[in-house]
């Protein structure tokens, strides 16, 4: 594999908090269509044309797949076949906090879970480190300073270089940043829910990652596809929603949501831009978002995503339109 000598010219890079770490305002996520239910060939042209594009962030966890664990094989794959070469230019992270294998040391925050989930995972990978390693979520039986004085343990014995939490409220993450800080281990990143459609981050944690320093990267960016053109006409047959299985469901597709997307792609047209397209930019506008986790299931749909970068500008009448949308 050789990538694309211009891979840098056109992506924009923004600091991760108080950091030398710069990431892509797109990365890479694993969680769907890289499994070991998806075609291999399909999926390693996704992961190389986001690498020759300037993505340099490839987003996974433990249990990402289906099946548990496929996802972090298959990439391992995509590197062991050529990109593996440019490893010391990617950013590569994984978590561990949801349920992975059967018993009571496979799910949670323990620091035995934590510290084995992460050898299966290099173990998976191919690799001797991750760049970013998190806890995945919160958990209220384990106490926090077990949780992070595993993650900065994991960092001094050169298994990740940088940690971070994902799925954690405001007050969870003042608490786990203060521990942090007594083992003089920087958080790097916060990764929460967040999009147009769910936007709990604003009033408390956005301000609170800002003044400690730490960058935030959103997933589910495109609210598991409802922020995009599938579902302008209701649900299709192929479609995520369609499954009796996966995060978004048939009830909340409701005819209510579809006339919001509907209207908040008319303001998309009128930019220029996809209603995709849009949403990310709309999450872009704000600096103290570090980059946004957008999946994706062709080297279409991911060109449609950086697509977005093109015009993170919104006039006040834009603004003031799609909060007249959404509220």
């Amino acid at each position: 594999m050789e990538a694309n000598e211009k891979r840098y010219d056109d992506m924009l890079y923004r600091r991760c908090g108080q950091s030398g770490i710069l990431l892509p305002a797109i990365s890479l996520g694993l969680w769907h269509n890289f499994g070991s239910v998806d075609v291999f060939d399909h999926f390693e042209k996704i992961a190389r044309t986001a690498f020759d594009n300037g993505i340099t962030h490839f987003d996974l966890a433990n249990n990402y797949g289906p099946e548990y664990g496929s996802a972090e094989e298959n990439f391992g794959r995509i590197l062991k076949k050529g990109l593996g070469k440019y490893r010391d230019e990617l950013i590569i992270s994984s978590k561990a906090g949801y349920d992975m294998w059967p018993g009571p040391y496979g799910n949670w925050g323990s620091r035995k879970y934590l510290t084995a989930s992460l050898d299966q995972s290099l173990r998976r990978m191919g690799l001797d480190y991750v760049d970013i390693f998190y806890s995945h979520r919160p958990d209220p039986c384990t106490p926090i300073e077990e949780t992070m004085g595993a993650l900065a343990d994991i960092v001094r014995r050169g298994k990740a270089l940088y940690v971070g939490i994902s799925n954690y409220n405001d007050e969870e993450t003042k608490a786990a940043l203060a521990v942090l800080k007594e083992y003089k281990v920087h958080c790097l990143i916060h990764q929460p829910k967040y999009s147009m459609l769910e936007r709990w981050v604003e009033p408390k944690l956005l301000p609170l990652l800002k003044d400690e320093g730490v960058g935030l990267i959103a997933f589910s960016p495109l609210a598991q596809g409802l922020l995009t053109d599938r579902y302008l006409n209701g649900i299709p047959g192929n479609s995520r929603a369609a499954r009796s299985t996966g995060f978004l469901q048939k009830n909340q597709v409701t005819e209510e949501v579809i006339s919001k997307m509907r209207r908040l792609n008319d303001v998309a047209a009128a930019r220029g831009q996809s209603l995709a397209g849009m949403a990310l930019a709309w999450l872009l506008k704000d600096e103290r978002v570090t980059s946004v986790l957008a999946g994706a299931s062709s080297v279409e749909q991911l060109l449609d995503n950086l697509k977005a970068l093109r015009n993170l500008s919104f006039a006040e009448e834009e603004l003031s339109a799609i909060e007249a949308i959404l509220s």
